[in-house]
């Protein structure tokens, strides 16, 4: 039988379906298609600059390309190029001492330099929980005795970024400060774990395993003080430690002191006494060593142990950051004697709108305190970090 050769291609001339051979060919062929048409797509999908319109080559050769370096942002410049700048840098700030000692501070406007808008840094207080326990290197400086806190270069001070946030709300505020942590591994430790985070701790620069308890006490949510030994005023009988700071030390020796001891942690906002009832009397030896507080953005709380102290008086010359506690919570070591002297700080608190009390990491002490903080808040009393009552020439 002869072959039409007028017949359809591929096509059986009896029963007009397709040869099976074509087929296959025509199918692998529309795959192949299909095939390529998707991988140009996808291509142009991941490729950064698929299918985009090409630049003109002067429009190219000014913008900058990936691999171009770039000069370093400024510190005070935002990421998309605007400046930075602190709320006060469009204000005159003058500040002048009264004859009773009091900073008077007088706020003028002024320009800020430069044109154009400005990114204002509003500087909150506090730091985010999960950074807590690390420090902000813009706030420390590298030094022989390690790294001590220093003002930052945007003006951020210590004590504002390691503090506990207050709610700001008006009504009775209590700073409970437990001392002394550091020195009983024990007592330390029982501390942390059973105290509300809303306590203030206070570690002695002559502790052990510091910067490990720091950093348990931040991720806690504790705000910390670091405690600098003190003359008292039946030293060498009652000695504090090595490298007390002493009245009859040149400055530059106590200041040495003090900068070793602030060398063993970071994350605090402010230096309180350890013992020191001779050192707080004489206002010649306190003076550098309060200014040299003050200049690194930190308070100090006088424990109110010495009726002599001069600290108020030394802190109002030298824009120092202070406070003093009220009422020594644990002078007998008895849990319901401690409870008492929690109702009679709270008595004050009610009189003056707030109170300050210290105790140190007896188990007595930590049992009292964790339980009356518990009830506090059912009588409006809400518990604060030390540096929310402190009187700041800052925010007179």
């Amino acid at each position: 039988m002869g072959t039409d050769l007028h017949a359809p291609l591929g096509r059986n001339r009896k029963t007009g379906s397709r040869r099976p051979g074509v087929l296959r060919l025509g199918r692998i062929a529309a795959s192949l298609c299909l095939f390529a048409i998707g991988g140009f797509s996808l291509y142009t999908a991941f490729r950064g600059d698929g299918l985009e319109r090409t630049k003109p080559a002067a429009e190219q050769a000014a913008t900058p390309s990936a691999n171009t370096p770039q000069p370093p942002a400024s510190a005070n410049q935002a990421a998309d190029g605007m400046s930075r700048a602190e709320p006060r840098s469009g204000a005159n700030v003058e500040q002048m001492v009264t004859g009773d000692g009091s900073v008077v501070t007088k706020y003028s406007p002024r320009p800020r330099d430069g044109g154009g808008p400005v990114l204002v840094d509003a500087m909150q207080i506090g730091q985010d929980p999960r950074m807590a326990a690390q420090p902000n290197e813009a706030l420390l400086e590298e030094t022989p005795f390690g790294r001590l806190p220093i003002v930052g270069p945007d003006g951020r001070r210590p004590m504002d970024q390691y503090a506990r946030p207050a709610s700001g709300a008006r009504g009775v505020r209590i700073a409970i400060v437990v001392s002394g942590l550091g020195l009983s591994q024990t007592g330390t430790q029982r501390a942390i774990a059973e105290l509300p985070e809303e306590i203030t701790f206070a570690f002695a620069a002559s502790g052990n395993s510091l910067q490990r308890w720091m950093q348990e006490a931040r991720r806690g949510g504790h705000e910390i003080l670091l405690q600098v030994p003190l003359e008292p005023f039946d030293y060498p009988a009652n000695d504090p430690g090595p490298e007390t700071l002493l009245t009859s030390k040149p400055v530059a020796r106590n200041i040495e002191n003090l900068h070793k001891a602030m060398g063993e942690i970071t994350n605090y906002t402010g230096i309180m006494n350890y013992l020191g009832g001779r050192f707080l009397s004489d206002s010649t030896a306190m003076e550098p060593v309060m200014r040299d507080i003050g200049k690194r953005g930190l308070l100090f709380l006088d424990d109110g142990t010495s009726a002599q102290s001069k600290t108020a008086d030394v802190a109002k010359g030298t824009e120092l950051p202070y406070a003093f506690a009220d009422l020594q919570l644990d002078g007998q070591l008895d849990i319901n004697a401690v409870l008492k002297k929690l109702d009679e700080l709270e008595r004050i608190a009610r009189k003056n709108g707030q109170a300050i009390g210290v105790a140190s990491a007896f188990d007595e002490s930590v049992d009292a305190i964790a339980k009356w903080s518990e009830e506090a808040a059912m009588r409006g009393i809400e518990i604060v970090g030390v540096a929310a009552l402190s009187n700041d020439p800052r925010n007179p």
